[in-house]
This record gives C-alpha cells, sequence and structure tokens, in this order.
C-alpha cells in the first residue's frame, strides 16, 4: 500500500520520478525510484525507515544486513534505529558474499535491508548467504516494495511504501508511441 507521507518524501528529495524510462532489464517505465536521492538526507532518511522500524521492531532482529550497494545505507539506518548490528554483502565472483571480516551465527535473527525491491533477485541472493552462514533470516524490508502482482518472496516483506509503476516491453510501449523522450535512470541523460 502507498503510503503518502513516504511518497511525499521521496518526490521531494527527487528520488521518485515520473516520465519514460529505460530500465536495465531493457523494458521502459513510466516511474522511477533512485532511493540514493533519498539516502542523501540522513534525517529524511530516518524518518521514512521508522516507518519500516516500526513494523518490524517486536521480530527480536539482531542484525541487519543489505546487499551492496543500494542496500548498505539502509540496512545501516536500520540497525541504528533498531540498535542491532548492520552489515552487507558484496558481489564476490558473480555472488552475494560476506566479506571483511563479517561473520554470522546460527543465533543470529536476520533482517535483510534493502532500498528497492522489485523483482527479489538479489534479496534472495542475500538470504542465501545469510543462511550458509547458520543464520535464520526473519524478513525483509525496504524503502520501496515495487514488486509487480504476482511477484511473491518466501519471506514477509515490510516496507515504509509500496509503489505502482507500470512496465513495457520496449517493443510495445505506449510511452514510446506518445514520442516522450526516454531517460536511463542514474544518469538522468536524455537517449
Amino acid at each position: 500500500m502507498e503510503n503518502k507521507a513516504v511518497i511525499e518524501i521521496l518526490k521531494q528529495c527527487e528520488s521518485l520520478l515520473d516520465g519514460h524510462f529505460l530500465l536495465s532489464s531493457g523494458k521502459h517505465s513510466d516511474r522511477y525510484c533512485q532511493c540514493a536521492k533519498l539516502l542523501q538526507y540522513p534525517g529524511k532518511a530516518e524518518q521514512v525507515l521508522a516507518v519500516v522500524a516500526e513494523q518490524v521492531k517486536a521480530l527480536g532482529a539482531t542484525t541487519v544486513v543489505g546487499p551492496a550497494m543500494g542496500g548498505i545505507v539502509p540496512a545501516y539506518e536500520l540497525a541504528r534505529q533498531l540498535k542491532v548490528k548492520g552489515v552487507f554483502t558484496e558481489r564476490e565472483d558473480g555472488e552475494m558474499r560476506f566479506r571483511r571480516g563479517f561473520s554470522l551465527s546460527e543465533h543470529d535473527r536476520v533482517l535483510i535491508g534493502e532500498d528497492v525491491i522489485t523483482t527479489g533477485k538479489s534479496t534472495m541472493e542475500t538470504v542465501r548467504a545469510v543462511e550458509a552462514q547458520g543464520a535464520k533470516v526473519i524478513g525483509l524490508c525496504c524503502i520501496v516494495d515495487r514488486r509487480a502482482p504476482g511477484v511473491d518472496l518466501p519471506l514477509p516483506v515490510y516496507s515504509a511504501t509500496a509503489l505502482s509503476v507500470k512496465t513495457f516491453e520496449a517493443a510495445l510501449c505506449p510511452l514510446c508511441k506518445e514520442k516522450l523522450p526516454i531517460e536511463k535512470p542514474g544518469s538522468r541523460k536524455r537517449l
């Protein structure tokens, strides 16, 4: 469900954009959320992630793990608010792994902290890395849950807001037919 207050903060930070966007999948969309624009403002990030912290505070998490890059800051902020350990995974040889001396034990109850969950691919890679260390994942957390209908994950998802985004195959994109300029997210350059 969309949280109007969170959506307004995302718009204020120019984190939530409406238009015509080329996604990394090759598909096109009518909206794009770049949470890095929110995360440059610690006070606003704190406010948005407090919505998630409130939902998960009774779960008894001992650690929040964020997949690099997009999950590092949200996981840190969520861990700070929950007063637990915050660490991250990063890709090594194509797999999400713990590096830098980070480790978990079978006693850890872990929340995964993300910026945006769309397909859950990197989230579930991080779940596997956590489970390989013997720890238990108790939930998935994100600023924006942008999963399409039918994209189910095997763990509960806690988000500051859900976001409805229309995506289109490039050849069938109505925004292209309207000749709307397309942008590649992150670069903000016209293609």
